[in-house]
């Protein structure tokens, strides 16, 4: 039987390390033994404190937001240090459910609101891993045909627009 990736022998090459194969896929096992997937390997933010960021875990606990239909947690940098970097988040909210939930209908009540909600979110949370900075928009995040964050287009599309 032959493993890896479908006609591309050099992404299967680098995939495997003698009988196991690298996903990429960061996970914890607890006590019981029960393996939790942490985020991509690629897709880590390291700080400057060495400190590691998974996007991924933190984008569920800001989807949990009510009227949040997805988020896109990265690293900006800050300053002129290119290793002083702060958490940003970019929302996609639904403006009907942020409307009826919160009662906020103009751009600053909606940015007020969800703002006070990552607040909640950073207080669940050590110090270091608090969401500095935010981007709202109503506009879906750029993803895969089977719908998965594409990380680097979204950053490129976020620093087309801030620089």
């Amino acid at each position: 039987m032959h493993y890896g990736y479908y006609n591309d022998e050099k992404a299967t090459e680098e995939s495997f390390e003698n009988d196991w194969f690298h996903t990429g896929d960061l996970a914890k096992i607890d006590e019981e033994g029960y393996i939790f997937i942490k985020g991509r390997k690629k897709s880590v933010i390291v700080l400057k404190n060495g400190k590691n960021i998974f996007p991924e875990e933190m984008e569920s606990l800001v989807n949990k937001i009510e009227g949040v239909k997805e988020s896109f947690i990265f690293g900006k940098q800050n300053g002129e240090d290119k290793d002083n970097i702060k958490i940003n988040v970019k929302i996609v909210y639904d403006r009907e459910i942020i409307n009826n939930v919160y009662k906020a209908e103009t751009e600053e009540e909606i940015y007020k609101v969800i703002s006070e909600k990552i607040k909640e979110v950073n207080n669940q949370m050590p110090k270091y891993k608090s969401i500095r900075g935010m981007i709202l928009t109503e506009e879906p995040l750029i993803k895969t045909t089977t719908n998965k964050i594409k990380r680097q287009a979204n950053l490129d599309e976020i620093n087309k627009l801030t620089n």
